[in-house]
């Protein structure tokens, strides 16, 4: 009986090795069914993640594309990618916000007031580029602080006191710029090259592209083996090899479509650096931790002997600093301050994509990608009102309309998860 187990396995070891394409393709689908049917379940339990804005973002690209052939050229792709720099930069800062549970509003005055100080001290004054845009950004910073401490010591609502700092920081930003009004830049200063620079070498993009995939795939197995070690639940390799195979086809398209134009414009690599380091700060380390707890509940979480005072604090000094750069980067863009720098629609904008990215308005969920995808939409819709020469009146309605469905979708995945005992 030995003898015909042995051969009987040994056969079936030839045929396997005679015949790898249907294994390999029974492999991939049982890989494919695994990720359905978690998609499936996390659907019941209301934890759609991203799912809803790709298919939004898809969507709109779409009917642009129909309505014009220029909307996916390299070209529009490429300016696309920059655009939504600047503002995604303030929206990144917008999500650690509402991971708390409460709403900024003083981002936009104080993106044109740090783009106000650095124009002034270099233009002006003669400041070297670099120490005036370091001395821009530990403005934001400490705006920020100072709103985030006031709040936290005063038990005032934070959108309170930013809605006193919007008019705080603009009037600050008008005394910075004086009576000129304006400031133009260096076309060929260190903060016009911020989003005029491009990696004309193509090994560049796709290089990025590899290391994307690389370290999503690694992020995501290490993740599994510490949950697996400790009895959680925890993704199948199928699950993980069909996300990262994904990531790996949007990237790698992104960068062959990027190098078609002008390459790897500079401001999308600091945007994409930016946020993945700062999801990496969210998701896995203990300051991160410690913002989703705050925006889980502030009593539970001062009962927990958490520093509620230094998280809120260091939260809003955070959505200051990324406002100031996000300033900086949008007067890259035009080369100038004005009286009307952080003035506008930039608020709405970056609250919309956080919110249209998934980031939840009642705190305690949302990821920094959240940003990049809203914006990815917002922008996407700009841009094709602009191909297509649809008025500008338009394009407000379409957003607001993905903005209110938005809203609506968290507000009933929130009851969801609360039926299935998960918020």
């Amino acid at each position: 009986m030995r003898r015909m187990t042995d051969n009987t396995r040994t056969e079936g070891a030839v045929s396997a090795t005679e015949a790898p394409g249907p294994h390999r393709r029974q492999a991939v689908a049982l890989a494919l069914k695994d990720w359905a049917g978690s998609l499936r379940r996390r659907f019941r339990a209301g934890e759609l993640g991203s799912l809803p804005v790709v298919l939004v973002l898809a969507t709109v690209w779409i009917i642009f594309q129909s309505l014009n052939d220029n909307f996916l050229s390299p070209r529009n792709l490429s300016n696309l990618s920059v655009d939504i720099v600047g503002t995604g930069l303030i929206a990144v800062g917008i999500v650690f916000v509402l991971l708390l549970g409460e709403l900024d509003l003083s981002v936009g005055s104080i993106s044109g007031f740090a783009a106000a100080i650095f124009a002034v001290l270099n233009v002006n004054n003669g400041v070297p580029e670099w120490l005036a845009l370091i001395l821009a950004v530990l403005a934001g910073t400490a705006a920020g602080a100072v709103q985030g401490f006031s709040c936290a010591k005063t038990r005032v609502p934070v959108f309170v006191v930013t809605l006193a700092g919007l008019l705080t920081w603009n009037g600050l930003m008008l005394y910075v710029l004086g009576t000129s009004g304006t400031v133009n830049l260096d076309e060929n200063g260190l903060v016009a090259e911020l989003t005029s620079y491009y990696f004309t070498n193509d090994a560049v993009a796709y290089g990025l592209a590899a290391l994307c995939a690389g370290a999503v795939f690694l992020l995501s197995y290490l993740d599994r083996r510490r949950r697996m070690a400790a009895g959680m639940p925890h993704r199948s390799l199928g699950d993980i090899a069909v996300r990262t195979g994904g990531l790996a086809v949007i990237a790698f398209t992104s960068a062959y479509l990027l190098n078609r134009f002008q390459g790897l414009p500079l401001a999308l690599l600091i945007f994409l650096v930016v946020v993945a380091g700062l999801d990496i700060v969210l998701r896995h380390t203990h300051y991160g931790r410690q913002v989703y707890a705050v925006g889980g509940g502030v009593e539970a979480a001062r009962r927990a002997s958490l520093n509620v005072t230094g998280i809120q604090t260091a939260v809003l000094a955070l959505s200051g600093t990324m406002a100031a750069v996000g300033g900086l980067f949008l007067a890259s863009r035009i080369t100038s301050v004005s009286q009307s720098s952080g003035s506008g629609v930039l608020l709405l904008n970056a609250i919309a994509a956080a919110v249209i990215g998934g980031t939840s308005l009642f705190g305690g969920r949302g990821t920094t990608w959240s940003a990049v995808l809203g914006m990815l939409v917002i922008q996407s819709i700009a841009s094709g009102m602009a191909i297509t020469d649809t008025p500008t009146a338009i394009q407000f309605v379409i957003t607001g309309g993905v903005l209110f469905a938005a809203v609506v979708i968290d507000a009933l995945s929130r009851r969801s998860q609360e039926a299935h005992g998960r918020a």
